[in-house]
C-alpha cells in the first residue's frame, strides 16, 4: 500500500474510519450497522469504498465472520489514534476550564462600561481564570462593529440602535440619568428644578469631546437651554471637574452613584425625561457556541450582582 494522495484522502470520511474500526473490533457487519446506526447495505457500500481507497480488501469473509488482512491489522493503530485525535480535538472545542485556560480577553467598551463594569470583571478573572488577561479597547459603536467583525475584540460592551445582523446581543440592564454636583449646587438634592438646572454651568461627557448632546436636544424642544462650560471623553475626569468648579454633569446613573461621592459631589434626578438606553454586551454571531465568550458573557452577567 502507498501513501494515499489527496484525491484519496477526500474520498475519506469519519464514518468510513468507524465502520473500519467497528468491523476490526465486532468481526460482523450486523453488530456494526446496529452500534452506528447504518443498514447493512450502508456498511457493504462503505467497506466497498474503504477497498477502493486502500487497494486492499482489508477484510475477508470467512463463516465465522469478518477476517482482516494484514493490511488491516497494520491500519488499525494509525486509524483509532486519528479517530481519538479528532474526538479529542472536538470535545476540547467543546469545553472551556477557565481555570487552566491560557490568552488575552479583548472587551471593546467606552467609559461608562469600563467603569461600570470592568473593575468587578477583572476581579473575578483573578480569582477563577488567572491565566487569563484583561485588554479593554476604547471603542463603542461603529467601531466597536468593526473590531468584532474583525476578530479585534471578542465582545463589546454598551449601547447599539442599529445592530447588523450579524451581532447578537444580551441586554445586561436599563441605564437612566442623574446630576451630580458639589451640595452646594445642588442644595435640594435629590431634586432640582428646571430653572436652577438651566441656570448652573455643565460638563458634557462625550467621546468626542462635544459641546451638545441629548440632554441639550430635549431642552431645545422645551424651549430652554443650559451653559456648557467644558466637554470631555470620560466620566471620571468629568466628576473631578465638577468637584472643582462647581458646575453640573449629567450622567449615567450607576456611574453616579458609585463614584460621585469619591469626589464629595451629591446626585439628584433630572429635571427632564433623558431617555433611557439598555447595555449589552454584543458579539459575533460565529462566536455562538463558543464555550469561552460563554463563560465571559456570565462572568459579566453575574458582575451586576457583585
Amino acid at each position: 500500500m502507498t501513501d494515499l494522495s489527496i484525491n484519496e484522502l477526500r474520498r475519506l470520511d469519519l464514518t468510513l474510519l468507524l465502520v473500519f474500526l467497528g468491523l476490526l473490533r465486532h468481526r460482523k457487519a450486523a453488530t456494526v450497522a446496529e452500534e452506528l446506526g447504518l443498514t447493512q447495505s450502508a456498511i457493504s457500500q462503505a467497506l466497498k469504498r474503504l477497498r477502493e481507497i486502500f487497494g486492499d480488501d482489508l477484510f475477508l469473509r470467512r463463516p465465522h465472520g469478518m477476517e482482516p488482512t494484514a493490511t488491516a491489522l497494520a491500519l488499525e493503530a494509525p486509524v483509532a489514534q486519528a479517530v481519538e485525535a479528532l474526538r479529542g480535538a472536538l470535545g476540547v472545542a467543546r469545553r472551556f476550564d477557565p481555570a487552566s485556560a491560557q490568552g488575552i480577553l479583548r472587551i471593546a467598551a467606552l467609559d461608562a462600561e469600563q467603569a461600570a463594569l470592568i473593575p468587578a470583571l477583572a476581579a473575578r478573572l483573578c480569582r477563577t481564570a488567572p491565566g487569563l488577561r484583561l485588554s479593554v479597547l476604547p471603542l463603542g459603536r461603529a467601531e466597536a462593529v468593526g473590531a468584532l467583525s474583525e476578530g479585534r475584540a471578542d465582545i463589546s460592551l454598551g449601547f447599539l440602535w442599529d445592530a447588523p445582523d450579524w451581532i447578537r446581543s444580551e441586554r445586561l440592564f436599563d441605564e437612566g440619568f442623574l446630576v451630580a454636583g458639589r451640595p452646594d449646587a445642588l442644595p435640594h438634592a435629590p431634586v432640582v428644578d428646571l430653572d436652577a438646572y438651566c441656570a448652573a454651568d455643565h460638563v458634557l461627557i462625550s467621546p468626542a469631546g462635544d459641546l451638545r448632546g441629548i440632554v441639550d436636544r430635549q431642552l431645545d424642544a422645551l424651549g430652554r437651554a443650559r451653559r456648557v462650560v467644558l466637554g470631555l471623553p470620560a466620566f471620571l475626569p468629568a466628576l473631578a471637574a465638577v468637584a472643582a468648579s462647581g458646575a453640573l454633569v449629567t450622567l449615567p446613573a450607576r456611574i453616579a452613584r458609585a463614584f460621585g461621592p469619591g469626589f464629595g459631589l451629591v446626585t439628584a434626578e433630572p429635571p427632564l425625561d433623558v431617555r433611557r438606553f439598555p447595555v449589552s454586551v454584543f458579539w459575533h454571531r460565529r462566536n455562538d457556541g463558543d464555550p469561552q465568550t460563554l463563560w465571559l458573557r456570565r462572568q459579566i452577567r453575574e458582575c451586576l450582582h457583585d
